[in-house]
């Protein structure tokens, strides 16, 4: 087949339905100079004039109506077989779901139920990093996150979210503070908390390793982890302490570590299905309702 002009002629539909540049160049997301340069080498490319454009106006010549109206139905067929087949392989293609620092046993029974419940799914799992909560999602490389919200990222929105879960501050069992049962977040001040390591959005980062006590003053935190396990190795050592959730703390249980509560923060500890607002699998939404329909995500949360 010879070079076929796919390009040139969607920028010749455009144009034929707008007659201006600008508009049309809006449409395809180029620049006006690319609208003018498509249609120009398509017109080098047949050898005849398709668009005649003055200071005023902008219209087809006679060759360039006839090759619309030849080409618009053949070009809207094409659009919606390939469409189709996109479709299909979303359908076939498995739901690549990460999740961020620990997938505990609310979310992996909800997972086996839903692939009984729903056969023809796979399901492709994968941790993502704890320092990078959205990248991989904004990327394409997943099609949802199980992750720590907030999210304020374009494009990105809540499927599901979860019952807020208390903040928990992982400390060795010999730590002064590790001898209450709860402290205040101003307490925080006095120790070195653990930091992450990643590309992870400042307003993120500020709740769930914060810089600044609620009253402002500086909390040190003079190492940074790229996983969970290194931030809860470092606390045993009794150097440091790293903030964390309940779930977290009730399923890392260790002989070398206590966990106390904390509060005084405006905003509890929250994770959430997220996915990107636009081009989700439908099969998403089935999770994210299964979700709501468990009685002991409250419970396990």
């Amino acid at each position: 087949m010879p070079d076929l002009p796919v390009r040139e002629l969607e920028c010749l539909l455009v144009l034929a339905e707008e007659l201006h540049f600008g508009r049309t160049a809006q449409r395809l997301r180029v620049s006006q100079s690319r609208v003018s340069q498509l249609v120009a080498a398509l017109e080098r490319k047949l050898g005849t004039q398709l668009v005649e454009r003055t200071s005023r106006r902008v219209a087809l010549t006679e060759s360039g109506a006839d090759l619309v109206d030849r080409v618009r139905p053949t070009y809207t067929r094409l659009v919606e077989v390939v469409d189709s087949a996109r479709q299909e392989a979303r359908r076939a293609a498995p739901i690549r779901l990460g999740f961020q620092g620990l997938a505990y046993e609310t979310i992996t029974w909800t997972l086996a139920r839903f692939t009984q419940e729903n056969p023809g799914v796979d399901l492709s799992l994968r941790e993502i990093p704890l320092g990078d909560p959205f990248g991989a999602l904004l990327a394409g490389d997943i099609d949802a996150a199980v992750a720590l919200l907030p999210v304020r990222e374009p494009g990105l929105s809540v499927g599901f979210a979860f019952p807020p879960a208390p903040r928990m501050l992982a400390l060795s069992h010999d730590h002064p503070l590790a001898r209450a049962e709860r402290i205040d977040a101003e307490r925080l001040a006095d120790v070195d908390l653990v930091s992450v390591d990643g590309p992870a959005p400042g307003y993120w980062r500020d709740i769930h390793f914060p810089r600044f006590t609620p009253l402002g003053k500086q909390i040190a935190a003079t190492v940074r982890v790229a996983t969970l396990q290194e931030g809860m190795t470092l606390a045993a050592t009794g150097r440091y302490a790293m903030l964390t959730c309940r779930p977290v703390a009730e399923r890392n249980q260790r002989a070398d570590l206590r966990y106390v509560r904390v509060t005084g923060f405006d905003e509890e500890s929250r994770m959430a299905l997220i996915w990107r607002s636009a081009q989700r699998p439908a099969q998403l939404t089935k999770l994210a309702a299964l979700l709501g329909t468990l009685p002991d995500i409250a419970e396990s949360a």
